[in-house]
């Protein structure tokens, strides 16, 4: 068997050290050699040499040197030298050992006894220790703190040793005096500590007797009242509601770390209201008073654990949980509406409305960068609300009708989204609705809002003055009549006065040189066709030209086309329910004009872009329409389109409720597990909060969600090694990421003989990775060990590089010593998850990115929804495209997938693909990120991937 090792040096092989020259520099004088010695005997021990003979060499000439660095030297030798024989017997030499160890505990100097006192810490011998007791106890009453910090833990070490209770059988009663006079926090801990492995009965006696002064103990020996009430608890769930007392009581203390582990503590020991209700206030007060961005986040986690878990709890909480809305991040804010949406209930839905309506009115007042992006998020959430709460709409809906001329077309889109589907959901409020978009609609100015506006005018203006107003507000946003003129006169420009409501015309034109077909020069004129800037009337006075013209002037024919749509639709409901023919005629004729103007606009030489085909047709579709309109086409144009739309919003509303479902109905237990009903047994003597508390657990009993501890393990499959086992120093990382932060806490242990000097952690990064500050230098002691933590600022998900070196020195060498360090990569899928967005945001977003990376379909699969379905697994996407309209067999398939990474970036994937005659898919997938590396990361996973069909 191999032997346990308790530290690792390096060993230079290429040097090898001979037992006689070794034995001959420990027997001179010179304290330089004998240090150089006793180095080599420890790296001959390490590497699996014996050398008996130096054993008695070392007691006569090493064990007196008063030297502290061979002392610490001969520390290490006689850790990790053979104490015992084959049989597991202590081995007679090691007994000379003993008195040096004694006078070392008796030493003067307060370092010599505390270092050996941690050497004993590591020794299982009891033939070597038990002589040595009396004077570890002695160490206990040591001026120094360090001596008996170190005196408390070498008790434990001792007293846990099979056959430690018969060496020391007065161990916890002699620490328990200790404590009770000990004023050194550490010391103080470590003594609670030893009570609390060794002797829990006495450690909880003390607790229990010191009910009054544990808020006033130190923060770390608190942290161990936290461990020793978990541990007491679980094993004596009976006796839970006197120790909940104690936690409740240090949910006061100035600690922020107690205050966090306290409620921690709370969660997962008590399923009372009491106690959860205590937990969620102290989650939200330190919500509140903490400004570190990563601690809110990290709260915020927390309190959405409770929503899943005892929402009726956090429901009381939710105006105290919204006050997270203070903090400029938008990722805090986006995580607080997340959970504040998912506590909404008829009886709070009036305040949370009322506080969101006054956060929007606040991004009004300000010009901060971010506030169109908040808008957006307050607005989305005001949607949710008023969908699930109808009868809040109206009194959001015409708030948020101000917003649809918003600079942040995002946030306008969201707006306008709202407005057609709460006019729908609720017929109730489509007047106001209607008569609100109409005398705002004016002030739109993106193409896509004017869009969505345009067919909620065409869909819902039902009445006669509906329709008359909505044709007239049309006609008003595109000006007079025509776009554009022609004309041939030299250098004119022509100008009409404003306030005779006349169009301004302004023409130029210019005689250029001509080369004629037989190659002489003529000269020629050229007419510049010019736009015609109409004035459109806003309550009695002129305004600027309208929005409906700028966008056409621009080239934007495809909100053309829906001018012509929406135009078509009003004048076929206009013959409908106006009885008068020639008003009819009359407006038929004006939506003709406007169609052919905008077609003559669109192939005129006056626009860079001309009318593309597709909105070519489409007004001519709607001219033919207008001019021969059959009872079929009527009710396409007039019904089938609203009829859709609302399928597609009962469709949404399914699946939500089907998502709902299927998470309530997740099972934790099996059918056939046994259920112990504890609240039949005796209650005699208990407290109201243990009833509570038995009462609430039982179904956790059955159904097996006690929380279980799985910190430790998630946290080892973090921990990176970043050297050798060989290396002077050792250092591993365990990696910490939190957004946009990356915390690097490196382990640092020296594996030296010598003290450490000037040891730096040096860190560089690659990629888009910022060292946030360079880590400070430190001394290290030999077998001593350090955590330093580094901070690193990530800016998005390409894949990153951290790399770097620990550099020292020593002061045998007078060079600095560099080691190594592996690199750690920051693998995109390791930090991807899937996400859900909106259609209007994944477009957005498909426009705005400007990272695309095209992968061809190459793949064994024949099955177009197996190849989705594979790729959603490969990539950790989720798919947006409804399965509804993923349903049939046509050959084709088009779907959107999405994701969102840790950092709070976007990932967009477009798969289009086609079954071919030979039964292969062909097509491609598009993928879209703001980041070059997200694009090209997935694109590298999605090619090694789609080939397989697993």
């Amino acid at each position: 068997m191999e032997k346990s090792c308790s530290f690792l040096i390096e060993f230079d092989k290429g040097a090898p050290a001979l037992a006689n020259e070794i034995k001959e520099a420990l027997e001179g004088s010179d304290v330089s050699a004998k240090i150089d010695a006793l180095k080599k005997a420890i790296m001959l021990l390490h590497n699996g040499e014996t050398i008996p003979q130096l054993f008695i060499t070392i007691i006569r000439y090493v064990l007196t040197s008063e030297d502290h660095t061979i002392q610490k030297l001969l520390l290490l030798y006689l850790e990790i030298v053979d104490k015992t024989d084959a049989k597991g017997r202590l081995l007679p030499e090691m007994i000379l050992i003993c008195q040096n160890l004694r006078n070392n505990l008796q030493h003067p100097n307060e370092y010599i006894r505390g270092v050996t006192l941690r050497f004993l810490c590591r020794l299982s011998e009891t033939e070597l220790i038990e002589p040595l007791i009396p004077s570890v106890l002695q160490c206990l009453e040591h001026r120094n703190p360090f001596v008996r910090r170190n005196a408390v833990l070498a008790i434990m070490s001792i007293y846990k040793l099979p056959g430690g209770e018969h060496l020391m059988p007065d161990a916890p009663e002699a620490i328990e005096r200790f404590l009770a006079s000990e004023q050194d926090a550490s010391a103080k801990r470590n003594a609670f500590l030893m009570l609390f492995t060794c002797a829990q009965d006495r450690a909880v006696s003390y607790l229990l007797s010191h009910v009054e002064a544990v808020p006033d103990w130190g923060e770390s020996i608190q942290m161990v009242v936290l461990d020793l009430i978990r541990k007491v608890c679980r094993s004596k769930p009976r006796e839970k509601g006197r120790y909940i007392t104690i936690i409740i009581s240090l949910l006061n203390v100035p600690s922020t770390a107690v205050i966090y582990e306290c409620a921690g503590t709370l969660v997962s020991l008590s399923s009372a209201p009491t106690a959860i209700r205590a937990a969620a206030t102290t989650y939200c007060q330190l919500l509140q008073s903490q400004s570190d961005h990563n601690v809110k986040l990290i709260v915020l986690d927390r309190l959405s654990e409770l929503k899943t878990s005892h929402r009726d709890i956090m429901v009381d909480l939710i105006m105290d949980v919204l006050r997270a809305l203070s903090s400029p991040n938008l990722d805090i804010r986006r995580k607080t509406l997340d959970i504040v949406l998912e506590l909404i209930t008829p009886r709070n839905i009036d305040e949370v409305v009322l506080a969101l309506k006054k956060e929007v009115m606040k991004t009004q007042s300000g010009e901060l960068e971010k506030n169109g992006e908040y808008r957006q998020m307050l607005v989305q959430a005001i949607h949710s609300c008023a969908i699930k709460f109808p009868e809040v709409a109206s009194t959001v809906v015409h708030l948020l009708m101000d917003f649809l001329g918003d600079n942040n077309v995002a946030s306008a889109i969201d707006v306008v989204v709202f407005v057609r589907e709460i006019i729908e959901t609720n017929p109730k409020l489509r007047v106001s609705i209607i008569t609100r978009l109409l005398d705002t609609f004016y002030q739109i100015r993106s193409a896509r809002v004017c869009s969505c506006a345009l067919w909620i005018i065409s869909e819902y203006c039902l009445s006669l003055s509906e329709v008359e107003s909505g044709i007239s507000t049309i006609k008003q946003c595109l000006g007079e009549l025509p776009f554009y003129t022609v004309s041939e006169e030299s250098g004119e420009s022509v100008s009409a006065d404003s306030s005779s409501k006349a169009p301004s015309v302004v023409t130029v034109s210019s005689r250029r040189p001509a080369v004629l077909a037989d190659g002489t020069y003529a000269t020629q004129s050229a007419a510049s066709e010019t736009a015609v800037l109409g004035p459109i009337l806003v309550q009695g006075s002129l305004a600027a030209p309208g929005n409906l013209r700028s966008m056409l002037l621009n080239g934007d024919f495809f909100l053309g086309a829906v001018v012509a749509c929406t135009l078509s639709k009003l004048v076929l409901r206009l013959e409908e329910v106006q009885p008068n023919v020639v008003e009819v005629n009359k407006a038929n004729a004006g939506a003709l004009l406007i169609m052919v103007s905008m077609i003559q606009l669109g192939q005129s030489t006056f626009l860079v872009h001309p009318i593309d085909n597709d909105s070519y047709d489409r007004i001519v579709l709607c001219i033919r329409l207008l001019c021969n309109t059959g009872d079929e086409m009527r009710k396409i144009w007039l019904q089938s389109c609203r009829q859709s739309f609302a399928k597609m919003l009962a469709d949404k509303q399914f699946r939500e409720t089907e998502e709902m479902k299927a998470k309530a109905q997740i099972s934790h237990a099996q059918p056939d597990d046994l259920i112990d009903f504890y609240h039949l047994k005796s209650r005699k003597g208990m407290s109201q909060l243990e009833l509570e508390d038995e009462v609430q657990d039982d179904l956790k009993r059955a159904t097996g969600e006690f929380t279980k501890d799985a910190d430790d393990a998630n946290k080892l499959n973090r921990i990176l090694q970043l050297t050798g086992f060989s290396d002077p120093v050792y250092a591993e990382a365990y990696v910490t990421v939190h957004h946009y932060d990356i915390v690097l806490d490196v382990t640092v242990i020296n594996r030296t003989k010598e003290t450490l000097q000037n040891l730096c952690l040096e860190l560089a990064t690659m990629g888009d990775l910022k060292l946030v500050e360079r880590p400070q230098n430190y001394t290290l002691a030999p077998e001593s060990s350090k955590q330093i933590r580094a901070n690193i600022k990530v800016s998005s998900t390409e894949t990153g590089v951290i790399f770097g070196n620990i550099v020292y020195e020593t002061s045998n060498v007078l060079e600095r010593t560099v080691v190594v360090l592996n690199d750690i990569h920051i693998d995109i899928m390791d930090y991807i998850s899937p996400a859900t967005c909106a259609d209007v945001a994944f477009r957005n977003m498909w426009a705005e990115f400007e990272w695309e990376n095209k992968v061809a379909v190459n793949t064994v699969i024949q099955d177009e929804k197996e190849f989705l379905n594979h790729i959603i697994k490969s990539t950790n996407m989720k798919c947006l495209t409804a399965p509804s309209a993923l349903d049939g067999e046509c050959g084709f398939l088009a779907a959107n997938l999405y994701a969102k990474s840790v950092f709070g970036e976007d990932a967009l994937v477009n798969i289009s693909i086609e079954k071919q005659a030979d039964g292969k898919l062909s097509g491609y997938i598009r993928i879209r990120s703001k980041t070059q590396g997200i694009a090209l990361s997935l694109g590298d996973k999605i090619t090694l991937k789609q080939k397989g069909g697993s």
